[in-house]
């Protein structure tokens, strides 16, 4: 059911651009407008979460530790899973971002039938796919550099070149379109398969992974099926990027493509995909685990009247004295 709710809202997408462009002829709403306000909620949204992560408190150190803390100066510390430092920090956020660390750790528990016991295994299939689909979706995103700005950085031709280096096919198939898409779709797969994963997943969980599958599905047709005008495609996005809007003159599988990366970004702040940018704001990660070393007060710590052990002892001590309770000194009167 999950399932179905998130492919009929990508449907009923479709069938909204289709409407909207092939029949009553609003190129100019779906190539302007739409765009235009996809990429101001994007930011605007953007913006207020991570304002709001920032004015989260965090008065304790809840730093996610794996290893050895720093203690004695004969115990050998763990610098990168337990960091008493910020290089530290700085270096487990480091292959977090780019690496994916903690998914590489990965374990999966299996209960195997017949043999009445818990088996406990590395699973680093998942953080195979994970890896290809992140970092093949930050290669395409630098890819489409060519189509915002003229002229086209050397750094951005350097990617295109490596990216289509094995020379399949005219035009040249990137190498990322298809990781991208098989890592995606096993991402999907694995949501269905699994019963523990599918149990879990809502219809949030399946309708990025919908969009982002058609996304790369419609652009892999746009360039190697239907052959559109890539120069035509450019002025266009030039346009908005200039602030000089026009529309036309596209087939409307170009609008499709367009309007799914304009529901992406607007959609993506309310999303689960914001991690991208909540990882570095994470209080779990971004915290350097020296509690042994330095005492954390916290701030915000309502103002509260003690009562220390040295003026209780004072108060009540000759009644401790009379029932036999030990004191630290003697009542002298």
């Amino acid at each position: 059911m999950n399932v179905l709710v998130a492919l009929t809202a990508l449907l009923l997408l479709g069938g909204i651009v289709y409407l909207g462009v092939e029949i009553a002829g609003l190129e100019f709403l779906f190539g302007v407008i739409i765009p235009y306000a996809a990429v101001l909620t994007f930011l605007i949204g953007l913006v207020i979460r991570v304002i709001s992560w920032a004015r989260t408190p965090v008065p304790f150190r809840i730093t996610t530790t794996c290893g050895q803390q720093r203690s004695l100066s004969w115990i050998s510390p763990n610098r990168i899973d337990n960091p008493s430092t910020t290089l530290g920090v700085l270096g487990r956020m480091a292959l977090e971002i780019f690496l994916f660390r903690s998914l590489f750790r990965n374990t999966r528990n299996e209960l195997r039938e017949g043999e009445n016991r818990l088996v406990i295994g590395p699973s680093k299939w998942l953080w195979l796919m994970g890896l290809a689909f992140h970092w093949s979706f930050l290669i395409i995103l630098l890819r489409h550099l060519r189509l915002f700005v003229e002229p086209v950085p050397q750094i951005t031709l350097l990617i295109q070149s490596l990216d289509g280096f094995f020379q399949v096919g005219v035009p040249v198939v990137y190498s990322t379109s298809l990781l991208f898409v098989t890592a995606a779709t096993l991402l999907f797969v694995r949501r269905i398969v699994l019963p523990q994963v599918r149990y879990l997943s809502l219809p949030t969980d399946y309708f990025p992974l919908f969009l982002l599958i058609s996304i790369a599905g419609s652009g892999i047709i746009l360039r190697h099926f239907i052959k559109i005008d890539i120069v035509r495609v450019k002025e266009v996005v030039l346009g908005l990027m200039t602030f000089r809007p026009e529309a036309g003159g596209l087939p409307v599988l170009f609008y499709f493509h367009l309007f799914l990366v304009s529901v992406l970004l607007a959609y993506f702040p309310f999303s689960k995909l914001v991690h991208m940018a909540g990882v570095v704001l994470s209080p779990t990660r971004n915290l350097a685990n020296n509690n042994r070393r330095i005492r954390h007060v916290n701030p915000w710590d309502y103002p509260v009247k003690t009562h220390t052990y040295q003026e209780y002892e004072e108060e009540f001590r000759g009644k401790m004295i009379g029932a036999g309770i030990p004191v630290e000194e003697e009542d002298n009167g």
